[in-house]
Order: structure tokens, then C-alpha cells, then sequence
């Protein structure tokens, strides 16, 4: 029997629970879970506390749903911006700050099989804190206890059993600074303005806890417990840095565009060149690659069948192809006519429309070629690989294009540009190399080769993403499909050293933004996959996707996912 089937449906039906409680209790329709990642509309939002991190995929079902029901408690009743006009800088504070409103919001449920996957998730997020070894060091410890002990007084529950002499000298000790400020966070919980003063006060004393306690290490142990807190914090922190990515992919604006009269320039375009990705590729390499590529897919087992269904309702209408004869209603036959004479009881004399699913849809996925892309490369090969070959049974038409540039910082156009006499604000100032994987006119068998340039490590360099849109969005442009769509596969800003050293570090971040609003503006359906990163900052469609996992049916799943909710009508 194949368990894995049966797996998948599971997951795909506690996902689809969770996110229908996120709506309902969180009172806002917009709210959507796709993969592990809670949404509002376009927009993700950030994981506000530790145990609202996605649980590993073994975890009870009950911890699923306190997760998404921590979420929608916290859409309901905090005020985003309030909240984050009174977050602490200090990384200790911030956490303890953020985590106790989190706490605030949880104490508000009232229906009892909220507060029982409530309890489920954090009973679970704490034996998996214990079970990690954090609680073994002096800060470990101290922070375990604080949000044990506040969670406790804020909920009127009892800490988990298993920590309950594990905690209490540190409770103790914590005693006289916490003790007045604890009755606060209750009496207070419905009012998150008044909430924030002992919240606050509360993470000021756990920063100074936390700050005296690595002042404590000699100076010659510094590294070492640099490298300690960066342990200590992992399960915390990773939901910090989650949250603080989220906002640094947010476009910064270039004083240099701003004041040009002539807006975006380029300095020489001398050097730029557009090439097929297969012959820059020895033949003996490209096998290789191929190889690699077909296990990595074999591996990952996403039923492709399954997948061109999916994507043919998407992306496909129905069209009229004739009419079947001999059904016993719709509209009447005239042919049939004389087998009423002959057969007075035959009642098949009509015949039905047939409409047969017409590709009305044109799909690019332009990938990201930068340094910082090579790590991602045979994953990324192999999810495009399936949802090419997927694409191509529906015969919906598809490229894969990708952008770099022909040299490290500048190459001969930074030389060129050195020789003029360095004029300032030249525009961008790399040679471009524009990729071509796989073009529209070739099939999936005979296109193969090209994807698995993909894996050639040194085509990966710089990234100027403005101009690489553009030259797509123009391919696109010349196609004669009713929706054109351009999938953009990213895993940061742009990013030319040579460009933002001769203008300014956000010209070609600048020139991005305002290339993609234009674009949308005018029409185009343009949609972000950032891989382990949150691109809706330049992207007003967008998803991220779990860089580890690319390839499988989890990356493929939220593509799909981002597909259904860009194509709906009115989007």
C-alpha cells in the first residue's frame, strides 16, 4: 500500500482546516495558510512568537490548530501598527515584547476548543525547547522561565508539568523585579495600549538579565559566547529573523533616479548578450547535469499528471469542439429524426454542446542568476523540469529564462567607463548575459538540455532584475495568448556592485519597483516566488518558497496556490 499518497492528503487536509479556522476565528476572509505560511490577501505575515512557527510535520493535529489559531487570535485583537511603534531595538526586548503580546491576544479565546489547541501547541512548543538542549544554560533557562511564567499569569494556567521544578529557582530569583509587574499583564489584557506598559518594562528587565549575564564571560571567552547566544536563541531568533527579512526586502529609494531627468541610463550595452544557456554548456557537462537533475525529480515523485490537471483549470478555458449525438435531452437532433418514426420510443434524438479545455495562457519563469542563486541550482532545475513538462501536456507555451551578467563587478564596461573619466551617475555599469533555458517553440524532451545548464555554477554572477524583466516581459509581449504570465524566481533584491558603487546602492532596487509597477499598470500578471525569502516588498503577487525543498510537491503546491488566488477575477 502507498502511504505516501495518504500522507500528502492528510497534510493538504489539516492545512486546508487550519486555514479555514484562521479565517473564521481571526473574522477576516482574506486570511489564507499556504504551505506553512499565514497570508493575508497578497501579503504575508510575519510568525509573532515562537510557538507559532510551523510545527514539524509529525506534530498532533492539535498543534496544527493552536498554531493557526495563535495566528488569527493575533490579526483579531492586536494593533499591528501600535505594536510596532512600541517594539523594543534591543533583540531580547523585542522578542520578550513581542511574545507577550502574543500571550495578551491568546488570553482572549474563550471558545474551549481554541483554548485546548491553544494549550496543545504550547505544551508541544515547550517539551520541543526542553528536548533541544536550550534550557541547559544559564540564558537559556531564563528566558524558558520568563515565558513560562508570564504565559501563566496572563492565561490563568498552571506552566507545563514537565517544567514546573525544572523552573523554580529562576522563578525565584526573578521574583522580586517580575512580582509587581506580573498582576499587571493580567489586569490589564483587554487594553493592549495599557497591556504594553508592564509588557515593556518587563522586556527592558529580561534585555539587562540577558545583558548581564554575557558581560559575565571573560573577555578571552568572547567568540565562544558569541557563537553560544547564536545557539541559545535558534529556535527564537529564527522567527525574529523571519520577521525582520520580511522588511529589509522592502524597495529602498535611489537619490541618483530620483534627480535624472532621463531616468534609468546604462553606460554601454556594448557587452550585453543574449545567449542559449546550453551552449555555453559542454555537451559531456550538460549530460551530467541532465542526470542529476531526473534523479532529483525521480526523488521527489510530483505526479505530473495530477499537476497539468491543476494548472489546466488554471490557466486553460473550455472551448466548443462540436456536439455529441444520442443524449435523451439538450437540443434536438435533426439527423435522429427518422429513428422517431421508426422507433415512436426512442428518446435519444438530442445532442449536447462539447467543449474541450483550450490553452488561453502564455507562462515565463524568469530566474534569478545571481551568486547567491548557485546554492538553490539543482532544486530550482528540477521544480521547473516538472512544471514544464506539466505545462506542456496541457499545451500551455512556457520559457525559462534566466539573468546575469558577463563579469564580476563592471568587467569591460566599468573599464570603459574608467577610461571616459569616470563621469559620474553612468547608469548601470556591468555587461548583461540574458539566458535562454528553454524558449517557447521547443518541447520539454529536446528542451532538456538547456534546463540543466542551469547547474553550470559559473554562470552564476550579478543580478540587474529591472532590465531582465523587461527584456521578458518584451518576449512575452510578442505572444499572441490572452493571459501572458511572467513568474519571477528570486532570492533577493538586485544587486550590481559596480553600478552601486559609480551611483548609488539602491539604482538598480529603484529601477525594479518602478519597472514592475509600470508593468502591472499596463496589464501584465507578474508573480514573485522568493526562495526562503519575502519578495511582496517589490512583488504585489508573491510567495515564498522553502529553498530546501524545492522540487517537491510542498513548492510546487504553493505556486499553485499563488496561481489560484493572482488569476481569480478582478485580480
Amino acid at each position: 500500500m502507498d502511504t505516501t499518497g495518504i500522507t500528502e492528503r492528510r497534510a493538504q487536509e489539516i492545512r486546508q482546516l487550519c486555514a479555514a479556522s484562521l479565517r473564521a476565528l481571526g473574522a477576516d476572509p482574506r486570511l489564507e495558510l499556504l504551505g506553512s505560511r499565514p497570508y493575508r490577501g497578497t501579503t504575508v505575515l510575519p510568525f509573532n512568537a515562537p510557538h507559532l512557527y510551523p510545527p514539524s510535520p509529525g506534530a498532533a493535529f492539535e498543534s496544527f490548530r493552536g498554531a493557526s489559531d495563535g495566528m488569527a487570535l493575533r490579526t483579531l485583537h492586536s494593533d499591528t501598527a501600535a505594536h510596532l511603534a512600541l517594539l523594543p531595538e534591543n533583540p531580547s526586548a523585542r522578542l520578550v515584547f513581542e511574545v507577550l503580546e502574543q500571550f495578551r491576544c491568546e488570553s482572549l479565546a474563550t471558545l474551549p476548543g481554541v483554548l485546548s489547541n491553544l494549550r496543545a501547541r504550547h505544551e508541544a512548543w515547550s517539551k520541543e525547547y526542553l528536548a533541544s538542549g536550550l534550557a541547559e544554560t544559564s540564558l537559556g533557562m531564563l528566558l524558558y522561565t520568563i515565558l513560562q511564567v508570564t504565559r501563566s499569569r496572563i492565561t490563568a494556567e498552571p506552566v507545563v508539568a514537565e517544567s514546573e521544578d525544572m523552573i523554580e529557582a529562576t522563578r525565584a530569583n526573578l521574583s522580586p523585579v517580575l512580582g509587581p509587574l506580573l498582576p499587571a499583564l493580567r489586569r490589564n489584557k483587554l487594553s493592549q495600549s495599557n497591556f504594553a506598559s508592564p509588557a515593556l518594562e518587563i522586556a527592558r528587565l529580561v534585555a539587562d538579565a540577558v545583558h548581564a549575564l554575557e558581560s559575565r564571560a571573560p573577555a578571552r571567552n568572547a567568540p565562544k559566547a558569541k557563537e553560544s547566544k547564536a545557539a541559545e536563541f535558534s529556535l527564537l531568533v529564527d522567527v525574529e529573523r523571519e520577521a525582520a527579512l520580511i522588511g529589509r526586502t522592502c524597495t529602498g529609494a535611489s537619490g541618483t533616479l530620483a534627480d535624472a531627468a532621463g531616468g534609468y541610463t546604462v553606460f554601454t550595452r556594448a557587452y550585453d548578450k543574449e545567449s542559449a544557456a546550453r551552449d555555453l554548456v559542454r555537451e559531456d557537462l550538460l549530460r551530467g547535469y541532465r542526470e542529476r537533475i531526473a534523479a532529483r525529480v525521480h526523488t521527489e515523485a510530483v505526479n505530473t499528471a495530477l499537476l497539468a490537471k491543476r494548472l489546466q483549470g488554471l490557466l486553460c478555458v473550455p472551448e466548443r469542439s462540436g456536439h455529441d449525438s444520442g443524449a435523451e435531452e439538450g437540443l434536438l437532433d435533426g439527423s435522429r429524426l427518422g429513428q422517431l418514426i421508426a422507433s415512436p420510443t426512442e428518446s435519444r434524438l438530442f445532442k449536447t454542446e462539447r467543449f474541450e479545455p483550450v490553452a488561453a495562457a502564455a507562462v515565463t519563469f524568469l530566474v534569478d542568476c545571481s551568486g547567491s542563486m548557485k546554492q538553490h541550482a539543482e532544486g530550482l532545475a528540477a521544480f521547473l523540469d516538472v512544471l514544464v513538462r506539466a505545462l506542456e501536456r496541457i499545451e500551455v507555451p512556457c520559457e525559462v529564462l534566466g539573468y546575469t551578467t558577463g563579469a564580476w563587478n563592471g568587467g569591460r564596461a566599468l573599464k570603459d567607463w574608467r577610461r571616459a573619466g569616470a563621469p559620474p551617475n553612468p547608469g548601470r555599469l556591468n555587461e548583461l548575459c540574458h539566458l535562454v533555458f528553454k524558449d517557447a517553440a521547443t518541447s520539454w524532451r529536446t528542451g532538456r538540455p538547456g534546463l540543466a545548464a542551469m547547474l553550470k555554477s559559473t554562470l552564476y554572477r550579478e543580478g540587474v532584475d529591472g532590465e531582465a524583466v523587461r527584456w521578458a516581459l518584451s518576449r512575452l509581449g510578442a505572444r499572441g495568448e490572452d493571459r501572458r504570465i511572467l513568474v519571477v524566481v528570486t532570492d533577493g533584491s538586485p544587486s550590481d556592485g559596480a553600478t552601486a558603487n559609480a551611483n548609488d546602492e539602491n539604482y538598480l532596487q529603484h529601477d525594479l519597483a518602478a519597472v514592475l509597477r509600470g508593468a502591472e499598470a499596463a496589464g501584465s500578471t507578474i508573480l514573485g516566488l522568493g526562495l526562503g525569502l519575502d519578495m511582496s516588498g517589490y512583488f504585489r503577487r508573491s510567495t515564498i518558497l522553502d529553498a530546501g525543498r524545492l522540487g517537491g510537491s510542498e513548492s510546487v503546491r504553493d505556486l499553485l496556490d499563488l496561481l489560484q488566488r493572482s488569476l481569480r477575477p478582478g485580480r
